[in-house]
């Protein structure tokens, strides 16, 4: 059973990571379109519909088999998996900040400029990349 729960987390770990790669694109286009419009109404419905039918489920998903997976076959032991761990705590930390920007624009209160978001888009990039080598390589 445990390759099976491993499986799934990899794909909601990928869900989770095509999303949280997207979103932050979304709303550097979002930026460009003038409230009140017919695109800044479509970039609202696409950012939400990402984030409530994609991005949500899917982190819910990556914790809870995560979390499972370390209990169950390392004990929560090694410096590698603490790392990993730290990171993910991070990612969801920006998952959460990227909610909320979400919340900003369905409220036509953004205040961040397309430049910001080009940013912050390469935020969960670094993450990953971060997470991928702790895992595979276990540098400690």
């Amino acid at each position: 059973m445990y390759e099976w729960i491993k499986a799934v987390h990899v794909m909601a770990v990928i869900s989770w990571m095509a999303g949280m790669l997207y979103l932050p694109r979304l709303m550097v286009y979002h930026v460009e379109a003038p409230v009140g419009s017919i695109q800044s109404a479509t970039f609202k419905i696409m950012e939400r519909r990402l984030l409530k039918g994609i991005i949500n489920p899917a982190m819910i998903v990556t914790w809870v088999l995560g979390l499972y997976l370390a209990w169950s076959a390392f004990g929560f032991k090694g410096g590698w998996l603490h790392g990993k761990i730290l990171l993910v705590l991070i990612l969801s930390g920006i998952h959460g900040y990227l909610a909320g920007r979400v919340r900003a624009f369905a409220e036509d209160r953004n205040v961040k400029s397309a430049r910001f978001y080009r940013i912050i888009n390469e935020v969960p990039a670094v993450l990953m990349v971060g997470i991928v080598i702790l895992v595979i390589v276990k540098p400690f």
